[in-house]
Formats: C-alpha cells, sequence, structure tokens
C-alpha cells in the first residue's frame, strides 16, 4: 500500500507546472484533457512528483467559488507539505533565483536545515535538508 496522489488545487494550470517543474524540479507525469465529474466541464488531469518519489501531486483547477476560496489554504494556514532535499543549500538558493516567497531565515533544528516557502497557490511548505 501507498499513497498515490495528494491534491493541490491551484488557480491556474499552466503557472502551476512552471513552479513545481520548473521551480522545485519536480517531473510532469501527465498532463491530459479530461472533464469534471459534475456538469462535463473540459479540465486537465495534470500530476507532477518529485525525482525518485511514487507519491506524486495532482494539481487541480479551481473550479467554482468554493474551490477558489480553497486555493492556498490546504492546510488552513499550517505547513501542509514537507518537501525533503539531499543538498539544502542548493534548493535554497534556487528558491530564492526564482524570487519564492520564503518566511523566515533558514535555520536548523535536530531533524535538519529547514525554511517555511510558499508555493505557487500560497500554501506553506517546509524545505528540509540534512543537518
Amino acid at each position: 500500500m501507498h499513497l498515490e496522489l495528494v491534491t493541490i488545487v491551484v488557480d491556474e494550470y499552466d503557472p502551476a507546472v512552471e513552479f513545481f517543474v520548473g521551480v522545485l524540479g519536480f517531473e510532469l507525469v501527465e498532463d491530459s484533457p479530461s472533464t469534471t465529474s459534475v456538469g462535463g466541464r473540459a479540465k486537465r488531469w495534470v500530476v507532477v512528483r518529485a525525482p525518485g518519489a511514487r507519491t506524486g501531486i495532482l494539481l487541480a483547477q479551481a473550479d467554482g467559488e468554493r474551490q477558489r476560496a480553497g486555493v492556498g489554504e490546504q492546510a488552513a494556514g499550517r505547513v501542509g507539505f514537507f518537501l525533503r532535499v539531499e543538498d539544502f543549500d542548493s534548493a535554497y538558493r534556487r528558491l530564492v533565483a526564482h524570487s519564492v516567497v520564503i518566511e523566515e531565515s533558514p535555520r536548523v533544528e535536530a531533524y535538519g536545515k529547514i525554511v517555511v516557502f510558499r508555493d505557487i497557490a500560497g500554501n506553506r511548505w517546509d524545505l528540509l535538508g540534512p543537518a
């Protein structure tokens, strides 16, 4: 058993793909046309995944006011996503170079280096590396 996908609701597909692939270095696993289950409106099935990972992220474009209200609030303001990297300093420099919103200075905890950043939708993430 493994967790196959988690969903992040985004404003638009293309900027979200650019963020996850172009900024974070994820792989684009799938980008296929689809339709909504209610109403049959056109949508895309867009999945990205960190290199070597089994669990992917389904990037779902908000459909309707309720979903638009949830963009950036996947975890109700808490850090809801945790990205572990081998080379923290390189990953951090990449975030800075792409003007990603970083909430604090990197710090070292018992479990490693950490910094909180926001994704393209505004969700809070921990970037985690070795101590």
